[in-house]
């Protein structure tokens, strides 16, 4: 399938502006989830070879994509959700709210909304949700690599400032030793301290 498959049918259909929404960051013990949103040019001309789910891209190529994208796209925004609000309100709904976020950030208000996975969000565009879409569609495979770059950036510049947890590696994911640290040392602010109750037992970073 091409992978502008789906933004090509919703723009034969009368919708101008369709946005590709994804999030990187669900699973870490700690840091933020980042969303991104993109709306990316129809052209041929334009078409940026080798996007795809960001998890299937090398660190470098990434970086690479991402630069490119924000260059090309006709418009996009990240939007970040704090570890207190994943805590206070859950992961999945704080995705949600990221995306939402990262969607009205736009500079350009999209007509039609695409998002990975099955994730129905709280807002006023009609939407549709793609199983894998981060792989299959153009502009979400766009959004997740946006949104991963800048999370792992986002995450290395916390590993100056903790550098017993080894952020700079894991990027906030469980690690063994991620989970050794916290268990020695204790947390830090950027902990979700929801993710992290089977093996802390309370003692805070000082």
């Amino acid at each position: 399938m091409d992978q502008l498959t789906y933004e090509k049918e919703y723009f034969s259909m009368g919708y101008t502006a369709v946005a590709g929404v994804d999030e990187v960051g669900r699973g870490p013990l700690a840091g933020p989830v980042v969303c991104a949103a993109v709306i990316m040019p129809l052209s041929e001309a334009l078409r940026i070879p080798g996007v795809d789910d960001s998890k299937k891209i090398s660190a470098k190529k990434r970086k690479e994509l991402s630069e490119r994208i924000k260059e090309t796209a006709r418009a996009y925004a990240v939007a970040e959700v704090d570890e207190k609000t994943i805590d206070e309100i859950n992961i999945l709904q704080a995705t949600r709210l990221g995306m939402k976020r990262a969607l009205e950030s736009l500079q350009i208000a999209p007509d039609f909304v695409l998002t990975d996975g099955n994730m129905t969000l709280d807002i006023p565009y009609p939407q549709k949700s793609i199983v894998k879409g981060d792989a299959l569609v153009y502009s979400i495979g766009a959004a997740s690599i946006v949104a991963k770059v800048y999370r792992d950036e986002l995450m290395w510049k916390f590993a100056e400032e903790f550098p017993e947890y080894g952020f700079e590696k894991n990027v906030g994911y469980g690690t063994k030793q991620h989970i050794c640290a916290i268990k020695e040392v204790g947390i830090c602010r950027i902990h979700r301290k929801t993710f992290i109750k089977k093996f802390w037992d309370g003692k805070e970073r000082t």
